[in-house]
């Protein structure tokens, strides 16, 4: 009969704790900061932080917990011990970078606007199509006909193909009902993807999108302060209904510089983030009024004055650039490089729109490089850590630190740089998203 096991003194018992995924061995893991920045401005967006296999090395490993947290990037040797894994990756030879952050998309509409693109590549501008009953009033007509379920499918879709490009936080607006009832209805689409999805979504209300072919602007922005603002707070107090941020397109021809204060002011009131539309396609002193009212950020700028750049640097106000708009437009681009060296924290967002058909920010990495002039390290930080930032999400998204979300990407490529140089091929290049420790998409290596 066995008896009791003795141990020797010197024995002792080694306490082993699980974690959810280990990814080890990388050649290269883009940190982009390490010292819990919320943004980056002018120079520091030229030197994002970044660790490199040694000489001789197995490389760099990253662990992730089981409360989809970071806890350490470091040496294999140094995570594993004492630790247990619930999936291991092997990424020799390959590099690891932040999941990608897009700052701006109108995810939710239905009826496409494929009819509308000969016109623009006619001459058309982007104001004749609205004009002539296109643009976004096309979209509203066939966006308040769709049911929610519809909506939903096609919202679903489109997320999931921004996953695969490698977007793991999206900001989402509403703004193809400019009436109450679809407004609410588009809201409530984006909150069952943020409930269901694996992509993690800022919501947006864009009330104040356009104005209705019914109503005068005046009329419009009462209808968005007085109706449609108070049924969103109520759906939210009720928990119904998460919505973050509060959007209205300041441009000549929709909400002028008054009417967009109004609406902006009664959001903030509301408790949400400014993050709204302006210096588009005319010069509106919308940059000025971002940095008055702290916005959060503002989008487009195409149009920005030397002194709107002033006041959103002194604001800290992100300046959300959407490449993809001027380059289907055939707008003048943003002075990007001048924001930089004012000091204007620069983010970068896809426009995912019927207008503008890209869920892809490895290609709007690329177009900011290319069009605007943006450095590869600039256009990675603006579509990571500045990007959480115009979201207010920079403690938790955007870059590779311990204690932030577990999102990243694992690149097929030697270095991170791949991403933008080799244009429109991330299918290939973007091996795994991982989102929270979970895989949320991975490359089918047998195409």
């Amino acid at each position: 009969m066995n008896g009791p096991v003795v141990r020797r003194p010197s024995e002792s018992i080694i306490e082993m704790r699980t974690e959810k995924l280990l990814i080890r061995n990388a050649k290269q893991i883009v940190l982009v900061c390490n010292n819990k920045e919320r943004v980056l401005c002018g120079e520091a967006m030229t030197n994002p932080v970044i660790l490199e296999q040694n000489s001789g090395s197995n490389g760099i490993s990253l662990v992730i917990g089981s409360d989809g947290l970071i806890k350490g990037i470091g040496s294999t040797a140094t995570l594993t011990k004492g630790v247990r894994f619930n999936k291991i990756i092997d990424a020799t030879g390959k590099c690891v970078i932040p999941g990608l952050v897009d700052g701006h998309t109108h995810p939710v509409w239905a009826g496409d606007r494929v009819h509308e693109f000969s016109l623009k590549l006619a001459g058309a501008s982007y104001m004749d199509v609205h004009k002539a009953g296109g643009g976004i009033n096309f979209t509203v007509e066939h966006t308040r006909k769709a049911t929610e379920k519809e909506l939903y499918a096609s919202l679903t879709q489109r997320l999931n193909g921004m996953l695969r490009c490698g977007t793991t936080l999206v900001e989402c607006k509403s703004g193809y009902g400019l009436n109450t009832e679809t407004e609410i209805k588009m809201l409530k689409v984006i909150q069952r993807a943020r409930n269901e999805m694996a992509i993690d979504i800022s919501s947006t209300f864009c009330g104040a999108h356009s104005i209705p072919s019914d109503q005068t602007a005046e009329s419009a922005t009462r209808d968005v302060i007085v109706n449609q603002l108070p049924e969103i707070q109520k759906l939210m107090e009720k928990g119904e209904l998460e919505v973050d941020n509060i959007d209205v397109f300041c441009e000549q021809g929709v909400f002028d510089i008054n009417q967009s204060r109004r609406i902006l002011d009664a959001g903030r009131k509301a408790g949400l983030a400014l993050n709204f539309h302006g210096d588009e396609l005319h010069p509106m002193e919308a940059a000025e009024l971002g940095g008055e009212l702290k916005a959060e950020a503002v989008s487009h700028l195409e149009e920005i004055s030397d002194a709107g750049m002033k006041a959103m640097a002194e604001a800290g106000s992100v300046a959300v650039i959407l490449p993809t708009t001027a380059y289907i437009l055939r707008l003048k681009h943003p002075p990007v490089r001048k924001m930089i060296e004012q000091g204007v924290p620069v983010a970068l967002g896809s426009d995912f729109n019927p207008n503008a058909f890209c869920m892809s920010m490895p290609l709007v990495m690329h177009l900011a490089c290319v069009n605007l002039r943006m450095s590869m390290q600039e256009a990675l930080v603006a579509a990571t850590i500045n990007a959480a930032a115009s979201l207010c999400k920079s403690s938790t998204h955007g870059s590779i630190e311990v204690g932030k979300y577990g999102d990243v990407l694992i690149l097929d490529a030697p270095r991170w740089e791949h991403l933008v140089y080799q244009m429109a091929n991330h299918e290939r290049l973007i091996e795994y998203v991982i989102k929270q420790g979970d895989v949320a998409y991975q490359r089918d290596n047998k195409r």
